[in-house]
């Protein structure tokens, strides 16, 4: 799980910084558009946890407050794009195990998207429910440090009580692990605690990753960019080993 997550909070982190700023971008302001329309048009954050938390992880990659806001008001108008939820699975060189997870407004353009992906880098894309067995669901919560005023010690009593399963600490991030149905629940507690979450998503995390050595890597690296440049994906996850060497690449 420590490799996954340190996978996942390095790209958060790059990518906020890099030339992928305007692509992050237009994942978080969909994320919004998606938790509007899909409550009933409903753009009040204070009634709609999923607003919220769309609202949340925007600012955690410092998307500007008049973006957030023109898109709240263009969705809770009737004019936002309709979106629908897609995921893929199939599997990349080296038996590597691909979840991607998208938000789509034309279905057979991230179809022929997604598919063409897979044959560019030698995988094979699979039918649905063929590999969701290989990964389960969480919630992760990133925090930064500096966030937490209490003591380390009663934050995590208190979070285990509201269904925290599992913590992690890297560099100045604490990170809460839960069960994929204790996420409202874990929200909520972190909302009544006051502290402010970086960001906050339900990932599918590996039951078992597999090693690859780190020129194999470079190719899966490059599957892995390829599918996060595509504007229709969501989340991309896999079962690839994130080993020291592989970190060092990145």
């Amino acid at each position: 799980m420590a490799g996954h997550s340190k996978w996942a909070n390095i790209k958060h982190r790059k990518g906020a910084q890099d030339k992928k700023r305007g692509k992050l971008f237009t994942k978080a302001l969909k994320e919004i558009t998606v938790a509007i329309k899909e409550n009933n048009n409903n753009g009040d954050p204070e009634s709609n946890p999923a607003l919220r938390n769309a609202i949340a992880n925007a600012k955690g990659i410092n998307l500007p407050k008049d973006n957030i806001d023109r898109a709240i008001k263009k969705a809770t108008g009737g004019d936002g794009e309709n979106y629908s939820h897609i995921s893929f699975e199939g599997y990349g060189p080296h038996g590597i195990a691909f979840f991607v997870e998208c938000t789509t407004d034309n279905t057979n353009r991230t179809v022929a998207n997604i598919r063409a992906i897979f044959n560019k880098y030698g995988g094979s894309l699979g039918t649905n429910g063929s590999l969701e067995f290989l990964f389960e669901r969480n919630g992760v919560f990133t925090i930064e440090r500096s966030a937490i005023e209490m003591e380390m010690d009663d934050l995590q009593l208190e979070l285990i009580e509201a269904g925290a399963a599992s913590f992690e600490e890297e560099d100045d991030l604490f990170i809460i692990y839960s069960e994929f149905t204790e996420f409202g629940n874990m929200s909520t507690k972190l909302e009544e605690l006051g502290i402010e979450v970086q960001n906050a998503e339900v990932r599918r995390i590996p039951h078992e990753t597999k090693e690859v050595g780190a020129e194999d890597a470079k190719g899966l690296l490059k599957m892995i960019d390829a599918f996060e440049d595509d504007d229709d994906v969501q989340h991309v996850f896999h079962n690839l080993e994130l080993t020291d060497e592989i970190l060092a690449v990145l």
